[in-house]
């Protein structure tokens, strides 16, 4: 195996990073089910956003299920998307598990069929601290040097809140490189003591104001373009061409529409718990969009509040219907 000479560096961060769920057969909720994953489908998506031209694409996160997914799964999902990319865009594999000599293996793995690099959280079964959360991506960085790593910030996923510290001193580790990243409140502190060394992914609608508070800013992460990429990368060019220009009137005027659009999403509660029932309301709102077939949950997480799903369903299509005006040249 010949190891990569040509790490991912701060510099190669920008743009829309779409993160795709895992496509599930039919019979995907069902726990006999040896093999879950729709194959085909993840290639054809692989395909289609690489097409529709966003610039990388993550997955095996949250509502990609990486923690309902056999490492049989895993493995061949891992090798369809690297071999249908094929070196066009960066692919970033979450491998994130209940311990670092398992995140270890999986990463190795990863590397060794060309990926670019990984999306991880840490491990979850004990409330992590500050300095082992360092260290956790310490070792990781250690073991597979060659891999650039995405910090996969989430709260609540992970127990974990992420604070200024952490952020000063895993911007020493060269492989952390970028973060999926929901907190814009902070965004600005966290930037400033992580010295610029970390380019942090802003959830897509608040691109326009990351851009806005400082040009470093170039790059979101993007769960609504497996609803139909053009708007993602429309508004991706529009808030390029705002920074250009200091012309914001058309990002100022879509950022009411998509806001919207996604509103309906998130249950009374907001984040927290939303988080409770991430993977079936992400599932929702991607199939009701019918740009892609997510499929099914896979058990545990199957079922949701019928309100929550049809707000993640009337989302789906609120984007889907964004998505066709854009086309019809009336957005």
């Amino acid at each position: 195996m010949a190891k990569r000479q040509d790490r991912l560096t701060v510099d190669d961060v920008n743009g829309a990073w779409a993160i795709i769920p895992t496509p599930a057969i039919d019979t995907g909720d069902d726990w006999r089910t040896e093999d879950s994953v729709d194959y085909d489908e993840v290639a054809r998506s692989v395909e289609g956003l690489i097409t529709a031209g966003v610039d990388s694409i993550m997955c095996q996160g949250t509502f990609g299920e990486g923690a309902t997914l056999t490492w049989e799964e895993k493995k061949k999902m891992m090798e369809v998307m690297v071999e249908t990319a094929a070196g066009r865009v960066p692919i970033f594999l979450g491998v994130t598990t209940m311990n670092t000599r398992e995140t270890i293996r999986q990463l190795k793995h990863a590397r060794d069929i060309g990926a670019d690099g990984t999306m991880l959280g840490l491990p979850m079964w004990q409330q992590i601290d500050v300095p082992s959360a360092v260290k956790f991506y310490q070792d990781v960085a250690e073991a597979v040097p060659e891999m650039a790593i995405c910090i996969y910030a989430n709260p609540e996923a992970f127990k974990f809140d992420f604070p200024a510290p952490f952020w000063a001193q895993v911007a020493n580790i060269p492989q952390v490189i970028t973060c999926k990243y929901i907190n814009i409140g902070q965004l600005h502190l966290h930037t400033l003591v992580s010295k610029k060394q970390i380019r942090f992914l802003p959830l897509e609608v608040d691109h326009a104001d990351a851009a806005k508070m400082d040009s470093f800013h170039t790059a979101f992460w993007s769960p609504l373009a497996c609803g139909g990429p053009e708007l993602t990368i429309h508004w991706r060019d529009s808030v390029k061409h705002a920074v250009k220009t200091n012309d914001w009137s058309i990002p100022d005027a879509l950022y009411p529409k998509m806001a919207l659009a996604l509103s309906s999403l998130f249950p009374p509660g907001g984040f927290p718990e939303f988080s409770r029932y991430n993977i079936q309301l992400e599932k929702a709102r991607i199939n009701a969009s019918g740009w892609m077939k997510a499929g099914p949950c896979r058990p545990p997480y199957i079922s949701a509040p019928a309100a929550y799903l049809e707000g993640a369903t009337k989302s789906g299509l609120a984007w889907a219907e964004l998505n066709k005006q854009l086309l019809a040249g009336k957005l």
